[in-house]
């Protein structure tokens, strides 16, 4: 609950507590089943559709954390930033929280609203989990990686979709 209402000593404890991991892939896991639902209410027909949806989810979310990671860690640490790949992949897996309610935008009247919800709220998670994680003292700096790690990732996404999708006439 400490993730969704965007609490800072949750993600701290997350970021410190080893055994958390599997919890963190069951989240991961949940939001990739969220998003196999959004996509039979967004066009996407039968198991197929679905499979797809979390075959997407799942690999938008790799993406995401190892741009974080790469980012964060690389490119722009501070010069306190200590950090493990296992600590921060544990505390982005729970920072993706937010995202099992893209489940809703299976609704199609009310897809683009949730759509855009759930990617702040996720990306807000991400920003506090990060900041947390890498030992930010600068939210700013947080926000900066989150924000273009989610721009890279999702054009990055958006070329892969691009490449296996067909138009049909």
């Amino acid at each position: 609950m400490g993730v969704l209402v965007l609490d800072a000593s949750t993600f701290e404890d997350i970021e410190a507590d080893r055994r958390a991991a599997m919890q963190s892939v069951v989240v991961v896991w949940l939001v990739c089943l969220a998003g196999g639902v959004a996509a039979l209410g967004l066009g996407l027909t039968g198991m197929a559709g679905f499979v797809s949806g979390v075959v997407i989810s799942l690999g938008a979310w790799l993406v995401w954390a190892g741009l974080i990671t790469s980012v964060g860690t690389l490119a722009v640490p501070e010069q306190k930033t200590n950090t493990d790949i296992s600590e921060v992949l544990r505390v982005l897996g729970f920072a993706a929280a937010p995202a099992v309610f893209i489940a809703f935008a299976a609704m199609r009247a009310i897809a683009a609203p949730i759509l855009m919800l759930v990617v702040a709220w996720t990306i807000a998670a991400a920003v506090i989990g990060v900041r947390q994680a890498l030992d930010y003292r600068s939210t700013l700096r947080a926000i900066a990686v989150c924000v273009l790690a989610w721009l890279l990732s999702f054009g990055l996404v958006w070329a892969a979709l691009m490449m296996f999708s067909t138009d049909v006439s």
